[in-house]
């Protein structure tokens, strides 16, 4: 029985589909101006352990992720330039230009963490008229009003605004202002109305803006979302996902338009995400420590080093990533890997009767944690604990071949749920011969202490073959990144 917290009522839920056996769950992509950050791919993770964990208990997920190809502005207020329009200007590209460039970025990234792809991806700029149908939806319900720069959406008309944060209207437009994420306009109505669609600027041509009832322009960034969900998963579909920061502007304001437009409830199930800081610190560009995934494996640390650390904390708490982390995690997934190799060079041994017991405590285990809103720190000890169990057995020769492979089993089940490609540790791994030929010309170049050469051939095994070398007591071992 899976049970997830959901943050529209503010406790953990048995979860029950709409429609009995099939999930359909809608997820904050990214927008596409820039290479994701280790912070937009913990939330990426999670979303991924999530969908295991359905699939993982039975049920068919339909799977959409938006793409934001256009109107995320710089600023919550629904000001400031676009990003993907500043960042064509800043590199002398355009926006279209830019916005495939890191579109395809986005899924080479998620393609290396091994991350399951969606069923669909829409493209904002590829909904433009399901945007302006939804908006011409809310104008005849009386929800707009029209102001300089652009139609804005009446926040004090949606009776239930706020209801996301439990904060009601006039809490949430107070905690708006102390916390100075959303400047007055004093145009608008209200500190928390916010755009729908957007007029281009006067006298500055925008390379993505398009014809409307209303103007020239292009659509605000919170009703992308709403029109593109509610085409995929219907009116009232069962999961949406995103980070916290989404919780009290961009969250509440696709419940706002998305009801006041329907009369139905939105979503059933609100999960997020919890923050990402790094060695302690918040993340910024001041302090150097914004990582993308490549910055990660260029400093010689494995994908599945990277996606363990993403995925090791509770997704609801604050995930602090560190160097240390990974190098934490490069030893842990190093264990596994020899457990693995154990178990598959066991040919003979007694068999112990507990052993079965054992193995279905463990899955038990597991799956109970995973079904208690995704507990996975609880589900990896469970799975460190079947492993130094079994390990104990293996010394004391008391597991045979076919209890080795149920114990193998046993591990791959739970990877179902982790993503790590366990079973690629089960196969032969072989050296192509050119990687070989550079291994032993390191070797003879370290026997000389021609370090330079040394050194340069590491890299290029890197760079090339994606092997990281490390140098023991017992000579130079190799592993694939």
């Amino acid at each position: 029985m899976l049970k997830l917290y959901n943050t529209l009522t503010r406790r953990k839920e048995v979860f029950k589909p709409i429609e009995n056996g099939i999930v359909k769950i809608y997820t904050c992509g990214p927008t596409v101006y820039w290479y994701p950050h280790i912070g937009n791919m913990r939330a990426f993770i999670f979303e991924d352990v999530l969908k295991r964990a359905l699939l993982i208990n039975g049920f068919k997920v339909i799977h959409v992720m938006n793409i934001t190809d256009v109107g995320h502005l710089v600023s919550d207020a629904d000001t400031g330039e676009d990003k993907v329009e500043k960042t064509a200007r800043e590199e002398g590209r355009t926006a279209w230009e830019i916005a495939e460039f890191y579109t395809q970025a986005f899924f080479r990234d998620i393609e290396t963490l091994n991350i399951i792809k969606a069923d669909i991806y829409p493209r904002a700029t590829q909904h433009i008229e399901d945007m302006i149908k939804l908006i011409r939806r809310l104008e005849e319900k009386g929800y707009t009003y029209i102001i300089d720069d652009g139609v804005y959406f009446d926040t004090s008309k949606f009776k239930d605004y706020g209801k996301l944060t439990g904060m009601n209207f006039e809490e949430l437009n107070n905690y708006l202002k102390a916390g100075a994420r959303v400047e007055f306009n004093p145009h608008k109505k209200n500190i928390t109305d916010f755009a729908l669609w957007k007029f281009s600027p006067k006298n500055v041509k925008r390379q993505m803006e398009w014809n409307s009832p209303w103007g020239r322009g292009f659509p605000g960034w919170h009703i992308e979302c709403s029109a593109m969900s509610m085409k995929y998963l219907g009116e009232t579909f069962d999961i949406h996902c995103g980070g916290i920061d989404h919780i009290p502007i961009h969250h509440t304001n696709e419940i706002a338009q998305s009801e006041a437009a329907t009369g139905k409830k939105f979503v059933n199930y609100w999960l997020h995400c919890n923050f990402l800081i790094v060695e302690g610190k918040k993340m910024a560009k001041s302090l150097g420590n914004i990582y993308t995934v490549n910055d990660i494996l260029s400093r010689g640390y494995s994908w599945r080093e990277v996606r363990y650390v993403l995925l090791s904390a509770h997704y609801r708490r604050e995930l602090n990533f560190t160097f240390k982390s990974l190098e934490d995690a490069k030893n842990t997934i190093q264990r596994i890997a020899e457990f693995l190799n154990k178990l598959k060079k066991i040919k003979r041994g007694k068999h112990e009767k507990k052993f079965p017991i054992l193995v279905r405590k463990f899955k038990r285990e597991f799956l109970h944690s995973i079904n208690n809103d995704l507990n996975i720190p609880k589900a990896l000890a469970s799975l460190f604990n079947f492993i130094n169990e079994t390990n104990k057995l293996i010394n004391e020769r008391k597991l045979s071949k076919k209890d080795s492979r149920k114990a193998i089993n046993a591990i791959l089940f739970a990877d179902r749920v982790l993503g790590l490609k366990l079973d690629e540790f089960l196969e032969e791994e072989k050296l192509p011969e050119e990687a070989e030929k550079l291994i032993k010309e390191r070797e003879e170049a370290r026997r000389k202490k021609d370090f330079e050469t040394a050194d340069r051939i590491r890299r290029e095994l890197r760079e090339k073959f994606r092997i990281i070398l490390e140098d023991t007591p017992k000579g130079t071992k190799w592993r694939k990144l």
